[in-house]
């Protein structure tokens, strides 16, 4: 298998070719974050092996009206099947029994010896009335797709929450019916390193950590970059100069879900506080009541990679966070919406207080997101669970530890630090006294057990000064084991 246009996306790119090459009819279904590039990946792969494929526009709220919704979708389907080889004989369907017959029709006329079926952004192709054109697809596969034996139908939208609920955990016609189920991730550092050298861009790893913590790994961001310019001038260019990014911001939650203003409102509540919120704190800040709903918005908000939740130990109980970890959410938040530095574009704020305040943060974020390549240089090799501590030490003051990882196998707990800075850390006696801190007040909490040790890991940009404070640390990490 060799696409030299794909980054990455090996494991997906295995399956994708796996059940072309079954001997019998597969229902593959792909979601993942709007721009991540679920139908670059699948046009890339199957190309001239595509029988048909059809496409849901997007419709503005405003514009839903049922009935005009549901025949702009239909005459978009039709324009599909005549594309594909339909004569212009049959009338455009009426509904979506009808569109799928017609289906059916062209395909007992391929010649293909497998027959690739895409419908692509199948939440929009759905529209308000989604339980349509589930049905009439169930029926579909059912009656008629499973038993021809050479059908492969892919599946594929951005809006996460009607993926889950009307086809992956779908309980009438689809139920039970996927072969497999695919979320695609964005690319990580070492995907992205690999797009940049591909397009001509001599980048520092240092630089490609800046550009992700700006945009993230999402393709499509990515291809907006410039190889004859700098990252700093790329993020201008691509942030403040472009009157655009707001409707970008917008489009990311526009078609994802239905009261998108609501997610907004949500995320935007989230972003305010970099280490997250409890689900009451944000309902709180965001007046958005109803238990299960909000419950549900917040699942879907995860699921489709926009949050994380995560346990934070050391209060009277455990407490579940909910994190923005959307890095183009998290810049165009703190950077761009109600901001007035604006005029002086992101080149203004580089080596500023606000520069490392706001690296330093998401530097976090992003040892985090690279987990696995940060345990495995540190030959951490079983993880019972990762969290967050917050307690108080001996001398009563306030001790955090945003990272935390255990392992019962080897009776260790590792303590992780993580700083950025442009050269190598100079580990101060301040730091110290917090390491110290922590390490006491983390030793004397109930999560500690007696039979455990507990390691100090320290994650920087670039290194550690070698210096009289350095005995503290047990192991290092860099920028560059994220890179694995």
């Amino acid at each position: 298998m060799n696409f030299p246009n794909i980054i990455g996306r090996g494991t997906e790119i295995s399956t994708l070719d796996r059940l072309y090459k079954s001997r019998k009819s597969e229902f593959l279904a792909i979601y993942g974050r709007r721009r991540v590039g679920k139908s670059y990946l699948i046009s890339e792969v199957y190309k001239r092996k595509i029988a048909f494929s059809a496409v849901g526009t997007y419709v503005k709220d405003g514009d839903k009206n049922e009935e005009s919704y549901r025949k702009l979708q239909l005459r978009h389907f039709y324009d599909s099947l005549l594309y594909y080889g339909m004569t212009s004989e049959a009338p455009v369907p009426k509904d979506w029994r009808e569109a799928f017959t017609l289906l059916r029709q062209l395909l007992e006329k391929s010649t293909k010896r497998r027959k690739v079926i895409v419908l692509d952004e199948l939440p929009w192709l759905a529209g308000p009335q989604s339980s349509e054109l589930v049905s009439e697809l169930g029926f579909f596969w059912n009656f008629w797709a499973d038993s021809q034996r050479n059908i492969v139908l892919v599946v594929c939208g951005s809006a996460t929450s009607w993926m889950l609920d009307n086809v992956i955990h779908d309980y009438g016609g689809l139920h039970g019916r996927l072969s497999e189920i695919i979320h695609l991730q964005p690319f990580t550092l070492s995907e992205c390193e690999c797009y940049y050298k591909k397009h001509g861009f001599h980048l520092s790893q240092y630089e490609i950590a800046l550009s992700y913590m700006a945009i993230g790994g999402i393709p499509y961001y990515l291809d907006k970059f410039r190889c004859d310019q700098t990252i700093t001038d790329n993020i201008d260019r691509f942030f403040y100069a472009d009157e655009n990014i707001h409707q970008e911001f917008k489009d990311v939650y526009a078609g994802l879900y239905t009261s998108k203003d609501k997610y907004i409102d949500i995320v935007k509540a989230i972003g305010s506080q970099f280490y997250g919120m409890t689900q009451s704190e944000i309902q709180n800040k965001t007046g958005i009541t109803g238990g299960g709903t909000f419950s549900k918005m917040l699942e879907n908000l995860r699921e489709c990679g926009i949050i994380r939740e995560y346990p934070r130990y050391g209060g009277e109980r455990v407490e579940t966070i909910y994190q923005l970890i959307d890095f183009f959410t998290l810049f165009y938040l703190r950077f761009i919406d109600g901001c007035n530095c604006k005029a002086g574009g992101w080149r203004s704020i580089q080596r500023t207080g606000t520069f490392y305040n706001w690296a330093g943060e998401t530097f976090e974020l992003l040892c985090i997101a690279h987990l696995p390549g940060l345990q495995e240089a540190l030959r951490i090799v079983s993880v019972d669970r990762n969290y967050c501590w917050s307690g108080k030490g001996p001398d009563g003051r306030k001790a955090q530890i945003d990272l935390l990882i255990e392992s019962d196998p080897v009776r260790t707990d590792y303590l992780c630090e993580m700083k950025f800075s442009e050269g190598k850390y100079p580990l101060t006696q301040k730091d110290v006294d917090e390491l110290t801190n922590k390490i006491a007040a983390y030793n004397a909490s109930k999560m500690h057990k007696n039979s455990h040790s507990i390691q100090v890991i320290m994650v920087t940009a670039m290194g550690l000064y070698a210096s009289e404070h350095h005995s503290i640390i047990t192991k290092e990490a860099t920028l560059k084991d994220l890179f694995h």
